[in-house]
Order: structure tokens, then sequence, then C-alpha cells
């Protein structure tokens, strides 16, 4: 299973401009994303694309506040997995992807293989999750992570 690196795209001082203001505020209307990077409506909206062809802009989407929307425990797992064979982890990364509460996966260095970020409604829902998870997939360890307090989460990134 081999794994394309995305290539990077140039991104000049206006293109970080618009992509700041994104970050802050997607639904901004085109005019007023032009107008805040000093831009015209077209200028800025062939930028937009651009920026959109080249994979920069992989979409929009809203942020919810978890608690408000019933998800207020947030847990980190940490997996160790017996098997690396291609059909196994092409049926792990399929089981968890398809697992609705697991937000956020990562392939990781160090003493676990994988992380990955569940969001449930309490214990007994991330319990649900995780037993989906041990109940589909043969791994060596799984450590979880109960978050007490959101510090910082889903931050805009550092252009």
């Amino acid at each position: 299973m081999s794994i394309k690196p995305k290539s990077k795209h140039p991104l000049d001082q206006t293109d970080r401009q618009i992509l700041r203001a994104l970050q802050k505020d997607a639904s901004l209307s085109q005019r007023d994303l032009a107008d805040a990077v000093g831009l015209s409506q077209s200028a800025c909206w062939r930028r937009l694309k651009t920026l959109r062809d080249a994979g920069v802009i992989g979409g929009q989407t809203v942020r919810l506040d978890p608690v408000r929307v019933g998800l207020g425990l947030t847990v980190f797992m940490m997996v160790r997995t017996k098997n690396h064979s291609s059909d196994w982890l092409r049926h792990f990364r399929r089981t968890i992807t398809s697992i609705p509460n697991i937000i956020d996966f990562y392939r990781i260095a160090g003493d676990y293989d994988y992380m990955f970020k569940v969001m449930a409604e309490d214990m007994n829902d991330f319990d649900r999750v995780y037993q989906q998870i041990i109940e589909r997939v043969d791994l060596d360890a799984v450590t979880s992570y109960i978050t007490m307090e959101t510090i910082a989460d889903q931050r805009d990134f550092p252009l």
C-alpha cells in the first residue's frame, strides 16, 4: 500500500491573506473576501479557483460546539497493531473510518502505531465505540486518554 506524497503549492502573501481570512470565516462572500485582501472580485475568484484546483482548499466546513451537539466526551485512543500486512491494513483503515465517532485518524511513530480522536456523548457511548473496534479488528494494545478540558481545538493553520 503506497501513499503518494502531495506536492506543495507555492503560496504568495495574497494567497496567505485569503487563506487566513477564510480560516476565520469561510462564509465570507466573495465581495467581502476580495475587500478584506485588497483584490477585485474577479482577481479574488481566480485565486480561489487556483487554490481549490491545487488542493490547497479542500472544502468549506462549519465548526460545531461538541457539547451543544451532545458530544461532550473527547477521547484519544492509542493503538498498537499485531499485523502490518496490506490486507489487514486495508481492513483496519476501512473499519476505523466507518465509525462516525472517530473524527481524526493518524498513523504515528513511537510506541503506538495509530491514534484516533473519538467524540462521544458520554463514557457509555465511548465504550460502544471501543467495543466496535476490538470486535472488528485484532489489535495488540489499546490505550485511551480521556480529556478533562479543551484548551485549544481546531486552531487555524499558521500561514
